[in-house]
């Protein structure tokens, strides 16, 4: 079996979601990240059950990413993946991941330098499966654009078959 027939075998699977904006300055009213994220995510067909903001703080970013990946499929955050001093969510999340898709960081910095040139190297977007829960999780920069690039051309379009290849070999 070839990976379109995987494809096609999830295709019509919605996906359940959670998304965590980590930021020390972004409210409801100006998380346009997290916004955008929500409303790609739904008008794929697929849920959000879960929208928070947090600061940068690794213990709350932590809290935040265990109890949510007990609750959802798929975990995206935006947010502290620069080289900042207080940019954790990466630490945060490699510590807790058992399977890393270094794909994804690959890609998302691919696709970015194509439209921000050599500032792409300072995003460190990774991904990769969290532990017993099978969940995935996502770590995006916190910009709009970053979001759109990543949400569009990365996550979105491969959400059900990456959701479906952790889920298929699973006990019932």
């Amino acid at each position: 079996m070839g990976h379109s027939d995987h494809e096609n075998l999830a295709r019509d699977t919605p996906v359940n979601c959670a998304i965590v904006t980590v930021s020390d300055t972004r409210t409801e009213e100006t998380d346009t990240s997290g916004k955008f994220l929500r409303e790609q995510i739904q008008a794929a067909g697929h849920t959000v059950a879960a929208c928070q903001i947090v600061p940068d703080e690794a213990e709350i970013i932590r809290s935040a990413l265990v109890e949510l990946t007990e609750e959802v499929e798929v975990v995206i955050t935006t947010g502290g993946t620069g080289i900042s001093l207080r940019d954790t969510t990466v630490e945060v999340a490699e510590s807790l991941i058992t399977k890393p898709l270094p794909g994804f960081g690959e890609l998302f910095r691919m696709l970015s330098f194509e439209e921000i040139g050599p500032a792409a190297m300072l995003s460190r977007a990774m991904a990769g499966v969290y532990g017993s829960s099978s969940t995935l999780l996502f770590c995006c920069p916190g910009s709009t654009n970053a979001v759109r690039l990543a949400a569009n051309r990365l996550i979105i379009p491969q959400l059900q078959h990456l959701v479906w290849e952790i889920i298929r070999q699973q006990p019932k």
